[in-house]
């Protein structure tokens, strides 16, 4: 278990929830450190005054802001601080409630699994869990967390309540603000349908199981390969490089799946092309306890995900909740033919 990062009550109307917030994600992989080249000596950080150089305690170390006028600060005491906190910092009252998917991903910052803080909370715990659920509703609220207030969405995942912090309106930056203007560019019908139809055909149900983090296996490897005295060297999968096309639609129509562009009967997983090329860049899952459930491309076998492709071409219904052995049922393939 992990400590909780806050500890408050959830106000449900006028019912209160003890809750608890635990961190959902983590990043995993080796930690790199800093080191003087040549030796084993670890580089720190320190706190120093910069006009004399000297280090600073930290029960010394205060904080300030900067005021209209260039290098002039403010200094601001804990206890200032504290004062205008909004008043229940320690709650989160939801104001009203959204349907689900109504925020746009762009306005998420981070995400927490809300836990009951005693058994005493668990009905009523369970009871708002059990609403949203049943209504498809997210609750709106606010909440102070390190020293920082911010719009929190409340809603089921995954079994339990979670609590998703979002960034303030004046936060999200327009495209404008970072970037120069989008030319507009007339669009032909024909390249647009062939846009649309490379859209449809690519289309697959999500699934985090079928991604990996590719660069954080190899670190691992070559961190353990060192540690050794051996050596670790990545030879990378060459992605197959694209047929030359004359203008965006032969582009688009060269990046079909080759059984689309050639009208063949066999609307099965899509032939080696350009597109698929990039696509394959992803390198299949580990051998540990998670990878090991899921047949590696090399053994010949159709993976889920190809299988999930072929279901979506038919509109198998409830495909996204189907073994590997249900899918092949589903798009009418025995084992001699899912092994290809």
């Amino acid at each position: 278990m992990v400590n909780p990062v806050w500890v408050g009550t959830l106000m449900f109307g006028r019912v209160p929830v003890g809750v608890r917030l635990y961190s959902a994600r983590e990043r995993r992989g080796p930690v790199l450190h800093q080191f003087e080249r040549g030796t084993a000596d670890r580089i720190r950080y320190v706190r120093v005054n910069e006009r004399t150089g000297e280090e600073v305690a930290g029960e010394d170390v205060v904080r300030g802001a900067r005021t209209g006028v260039e290098d002039e600060y403010v200094v601001l005491e804990p206890e200032e601080l504290e004062e205008i906190l909004p008043h229940g910092s320690r709650t989160m009252e939801l104001t009203g409630f959204l349907s689900q998917g109504a925020v746009d991903a762009l306005w998420y910052a981070s995400t927490y699994y809300v836990a009951p803080r005693a058994a005493a909370d668990a009905k009523a715990y369970q009871l708002l869990y059990t609403a949203l659920e049943q209504t498809r509703r997210t609750g709106v609220a606010t909440i102070v967390l390190r020293d920082r207030e911010y719009p929190v969405l409340i809603e089921p995942n995954r079994g339990v309540l979670s609590a998703s912090t979002l960034w303030w309106p004046d936060e999200v930056r327009e495209p404008d603000d970072v970037m120069p203007p989008v030319a507009h560019a007339a669009l032909a019908k024909s390249e647009l349908e062939l846009a649309r139809e490379l859209v449809r055909s690519l289309s697959i149900e999500w699934d985090p199981e079928d991604y990996s983090d590719s660069y954080g296996q190899r670190l691992t490897e070559l961190v353990r390969a060192k540690a050794r005295g051996r050596t670790f060297t990545h030879r990378p999968e060459q992605a197959v490089p694209p047929e030359d096309a004359d203008g965006l639609g032969e582009a688009l129509r060269q990046s079909l799946p080759a059984q689309r562009t050639r009208g063949a009967r066999s609307r099965g997983p899509r032939a080696s092309t350009g597109a698929e090329g990039a696509g394959r860049a992803r390198e299949p899952r580990g051998t540990g306890a998670r990878g090991a459930r899921v047949e590696r491309r090399g053994e010949g076998r159709a993976t889920k995900r190809e299988l999930l492709q072929r279901a979506s071409e038919l509109d198998v219904p409830g495909r996204s909740k189907m073994s590997r052995e249900q899918l092949e049922e589903a798009v009418g393939l025995n084992g001699a033919e899912a092994r290809r």
